[in-house]
C-alpha cells in the first residue's frame, strides 16, 4: 500500500505526492432534495412547512491534484465505492485515494502499452473493475491490491463499465456490450448489440431487472436480462448519451444526459416507455451522475 506520505516513484506516472493533493474549505450541511413534488395531502395530515431552497457552495470544499487525467468526454475515469473510496484512472495507473484516510494507494499499472479508460467499483465489497484501451476488462480486489482476473472480447477500449449483483457490463468503441460473469470459467456470457457507435455509458437499474445504455449514435436503449436486443429504444437526444442513472426510490425512473450540443436532461417511465419531461440544463448535460 502507498500512501501519500511516502510516496512510489515509476518513470511511467508522476510521483504520488502531486496526486490527490487537496485544500480543506468551510463545508455547508447537505441536504437532499427530490425533483418530484406532491401536490395535496392526504386528508386530516398537516402539510409540513416548505423547506427552503438549498444553496449550493459555489466552491469545494476539497480539490484534488490529478496530473495526467485524460480530458476525454467519452471515457469513465472517476468512480466511488461504497466504501468511500475514490478510483482514479491516470495515463496508464489506477490510483485509490480514500476519503477517511487521505491515504493515495497505486492499484496498478497498465504498462507503457496500454491505458486507462474506465474504472467501476462493484456495487458492495472492494472490487473495482478497469477497462483499458487495449479492449481488456481487468478485475482487482482493491482491498488487497490484487487482479483477479482478466477478461478479452472487445476489439477496442472499453469507456463503459456497470456493476449489476452478479454481472459486470463493459461497453466499447465497438459498438458492443459484453456481459461479465467473474463466477464463471468464460470470459464472457453474453454479448448485446444495437448501438451504431461507441457506448459511452452503462449503468444498471437498483433492482437488477434493467440495464440502460448510452451511445455515441445518441440513443438510448434498454436491456433487460435475458434479452440480446434492446426492449426499449429513445432517440430523443441530439448528442451523445453518456451520463445515465434509475431512480432507487421508483422503478423504472430513469434519467439521461446528453452532450454538449443537446444539453438536455431527459426522464423515462421505461415501464410505460414513455417520455417524461425534459429540462435544458443551459450547458452540456453529459456530466449527470444522480438522480
Amino acid at each position: 500500500m502507498v500512501s501519500s506520505s511516502t510516496p512510489e516513484k515509476s518513470p511511467l506516472t508522476p510521483p504520488i505526492r502531486n496526486i490527490f493533493r487537496f485544500k480543506t474549505g468551510s463545508r455547508r450541511p447537505y441536504r437532499s432534495i427530490s425533483p418530484y413534488d406532491f401536490d395535496g395531502a392526504l386528508p386530516g395530515v398537516v402539510s409540513p412547512p416548505p423547506k427552503a431552497p438549498r444553496k449550493v457552495p459555489r466552491s469545494p470544499f476539497k480539490v484534488l491534484d490529478a496530473p495526467a487525467l485524460q480530458d476525454d468526454f467519452y471515457l469513465n475515469l472517476v468512480d466511488w465505492s461504497s466504501h468511500n473510496v475514490l478510483a482514479v484512472g491516470l495515463g496508464n495507473c489506477v490510483y485509490l485515494w480514500n476519503a477517511c484516510s487521505s491515504k493515495v494507494t497505486k492499484l496498478c499499472d497498465l504498462g507503457a502499452d496500454d491505458s486507462v479508460c474506465s474504472v467501476g467499483w462493484a456495487q458492495r465489497g472492494t472490487h473495482l473493475a478497469v477497462g483499458t484501451n487495449n479492449g481488456k476488462v481487468e478485475i482487482w480486489d482493491a482491498l488487497r491490491c490484487r487482479k483477479i482476473r482478466t477478461t478479452e472480447g472487445h476489439g477496442l477500449r472499453v469507456g463503459a463499465l456497470a456493476w449489476s449483483s452478479l454481472l459486470l457490463s463493459s461497453g466499447s468503441r465497438d459498438k458492443t456490450i459484453l456481459q461479465h460473469d467473474i463466477r464463471a470459467q468464460e470470459d464472457v456470457v453474453s454479448k448485446l448489440t444495437g448501438h451504431k457507435s461507441e457506448v459511452c455509458g452503462l449503468k444498471w437499474a437498483y433492482d437488477d431487472r434493467e440495464l440502460a445504455s448510452g451511445g455515441n449514435d445518441n440513443r438510448l436503449f434498454v436491456w433487460n436480462q435475458h434479452s440480446m436486443q434492446p426492449v426499449l429504444k429513445f432517440s430523443a437526444h441530439t448528442a451523445a448519451v453518456k451520463a445515465i442513472d434509475w431512480s432507487p426510490h421508483m422503478h423504472g425512473l430513469l434519467a439521461s444526459g446528453g452532450g454538449t450540443s443537446d444539453r438536455c436532461i431527459r426522464f423515462w417511465n421505461t415501464t410505460t416507455n414513455s417520455h417524461l419531461s425534459c429540462m435544458d440544463t443551459g450547458k452540456s448535460g453529459g456530466f449527470l451522475t444522480h438522480l
